[in-house]
C-alpha cells in the first residue's frame, strides 16, 4: 500500500481502546495489508503465513470486522469516489442506476394497505390443480 492511500485511511480509523495486557497489537498499516492479501488472494484466514509480518488472520478478521462496524470502508469508498470524480476520471454518460439490490414491494400502494392477513393469503394466486385462481380486488 502506497503512502498517498495510507494518508487517507489512517484518518478513518477508529481509536484503539484502553491499552490491555499483552503483546502489543500489529500495526494498523500492517494489519490492513494482512486484510488485503487475505481478500486479493482468495484465502481463508487461517491460512495467512505469518512470516509476512502482517499478524494472524484472526488478528486481521477481528480488525477488519471492526473497522467495517465502525463506518471506515464506506467513508472510504466516498472519498475515493469524489477524489475520483474531481479528478475526472469517470465518464459519466456511460453511468446507469441499478436498482436490482432494492427490495421489491409488494404491488402497488393502494392494494397493501386495508388488507387484512386473511385477505391477503386467500388473494394469492394457487397453482395446485393447474389452472391458477387469481386474486380477487380488493373492496
Amino acid at each position: 500500500m502506497d503512502d498517498d492511500l495510507w494518508a487517507l485511511i489512517e484518518p478513518l480509523l477508529p481509536p484503539w481502546p484502553e491499552r490491555s495486557p499483552g503483546p502489543w497489537p500489529v500495526p494498523d498499516r500492517m494489519c490492513l495489508q494482512g486484510i488485503l492479501y487475505v481478500l486479493h488472494n482468495d484465502i481463508a484466514w487461517q491460512l495467512m503465513p505469518l512470516e509476512l509480518g502482517f499478524g494472524s488472520g484472526q488478528t486481521c478478521w477481528r480488525r477488519l470486522e471492526r473497522r467495517q462496524r465502525a463506518g471506515v470502508f464506506d467513508r472510504l469508498h466516498r472519498i475515493l469516489l469524489a477524489e475520483s470524480n474531481a479528478a475526472g476520471e469517470f465518464d459519466w454518460s456511460r453511468a446507469y442506476v441499478d436498482g436490482s439490490h432494492i427490495r421489491a414491494k409488494s404491488g402497488p400502494p393502494h392494494l397493501r394497505h386495508n388488507r387484512s392477513p386473511v385477505s391477503q393469503s386467500a388473494g394469492m394466486a394457487s397453482f395446485s390443480r393447474g389452472t391458477p385462481s387469481l386474486p380477487m380486488p380488493a373492496p
